[in-house]
C-alpha cells in the first residue's frame, strides 16, 4: 500500500486490494500475515459500507448500482478468509467465519437473491436425507451454471477486445470507444453471477464449518473429562488439512482457469467482421445524433 494508509484509502481500491488477496489465497499462495491483511482490508470495506448505507434492507438487487454490487460480497471473502486463520482455538475461528457467511446470505436473501428452497431447508432445518440430498444437487446445478455463465462472459469480452485490435487495422480507434462499444448490461452480469456463484459456495462452507464445530466441540468435551489434549489437537491438525484440502479443490474448480480457445485465421477474420460491424453502428449513432 506504501506510503497510503488503510483509512486514507478509498472503497474500491481497498475493496480490489482484498479481493487480490482472496484470490491468492483461494490456492493458498498466501501465508497467514498476508491473510490477516486481507482480513483488516475488508473489514475497512465493511465500515465503509455500512457507513456510506450502500444496502437497504425494502430494497431488491434492481435498486442497488452496478457500481455498488461487488461490495455485496465483502462478508463473502471475509468468511472464506477468516476460516482460513491459523489460531490455537480452532472453534472460535469457525464461529467467527460462520457468523460473516451468515451475514452475506442474510444480505442476498434481503435483495432476493437467495433461491426459496435454499432458504426454507435453512429454516426448516430437515433432517430428511432425501430432502438434503436433492438440495445439494440443486446447489450444485446452479453453481455450474454460475461458473458456465462466468466463463461465458470472459470469453465474450476477450473476443471483443480481439474485434476491437483487429478493426483497429483498417480503422483506429480513439480513447474512450471501447468503453462504449461494451455490453451496457455485462459488468452487472458478471457481478450478479459472482455473488449467485458465491451464495452456492457459502451455504456449502456453512455446512462444512458446522460439522467440524459439531466434531471439535465433541472431542474437547472427550478430552477434558479424559485429559487427553494430545489426541485434541491431532483432531485439530487432521481437520485443518481437509478444510485446506476442500478450499483447494473448490479453487481448482474455478470458472476462469479453463484455456483460451486458440485464435486461428478463420476466427481472426470473424473478429475482424465482427469489430468493424461494431464500429459502423457506433459511428451511425452517433451521427444520427
Amino acid at each position: 500500500m506504501g506510503d497510503v494508509t488503510m483509512e486514507e484509502m478509498s472503497l474500491p481500491a481497498l475493496f480490489e486490494l482484498a479481493r487480490k488477496i482472496y484470490y491468492a489465497a483461494s490456492d493458498s499462495s498466501v501465508d497467514q500475515e498476508q491473510l490477516k491483511n486481507g482480513i483488516d482490508l475488508l473489514r475497512r470495506c465493511d465500515e465503509m459500507v455500512s457507513k456510506l448505507g450502500l444496502f437497504s434492507s425494502n430494497e431488491t438487487i434492481d435498486d442497488v448500482s452496478t457500481t455498488n454490487l461487488k461490495y455485496i460480497l465483502v462478508p463473502f471473502y471475509l468468511g472464506e478468509l477468516t476460516e482460513k486463520l491459523a489460531k490455537e482455538d480452532r472453534i472460535e475461528i469457525l464461529k467467527m467465519s460462520r457468523v460473516q457467511l451468515k451475514e452475506f446470505i442474510s444480505i442476498c436473501e434481503a435483495l432476493e437473491l437467495v433461491p426459496k428452497e435454499e432458504i426454507e431447508f435453512s429454516k426448516t432445518g430437515s433432517t430428511d436425507l432425501a430432502a438434503a440430498r436433492a438440495k445439494k444437487i440443486a446447489r450444485f446445478k446452479r453453481q455450474k451454471a454460475a461458473e458456465a455463465k462466468l466463463q461465458e462472459i470472459k470469453e465474450r469480452k476477450e473476443r471483443r477486445g480481439r474485434s476491437l485490435r483487429a478493426s483497429a487495422l483498417s480503422a483506429p480507434i480513439e480513447a474512450g470507444e471501447e468503453d462504449l462499444l461494451d455490453d451496457d448490461g455485462e459488468e452487472r452480469e458478471a457481478w450478479i453471477t459472482s455473488i449467485s456463484l458465491a451464495i452456492c459456495k457459502a451455504f456449502d462452507l456453512l455446512d462444512m464449518l458446522k460439522k467440524e464445530e459439531e466434531m471439535l466441540v465433541a472431542v474437547k468435551e472427550k478430552s477434558s473429562q479424559a485429559g487427553n489434549d494430545d489426541f485434541a489437537r491431532e483432531v485439530l491438525d487432521e481437520r485443518t488439512q481437509k478444510a485446506e484440502m476442500w478450499h483447494k479443490t473448490a479453487a481448482s474448480r474455478a470458472p476462469f482457469l479453463k484455456p483460451s480457445q486458440p485464435i486461428t485465421c478463420a476466427t481472426f477474420a470473424q473478429d475482424v467482421i465482427e469489430g468493424e460491424q461494431r464500429r459502423q453502428k457506433y459511428m451511425s449513432t452517433n451521427t444520427s445524433l
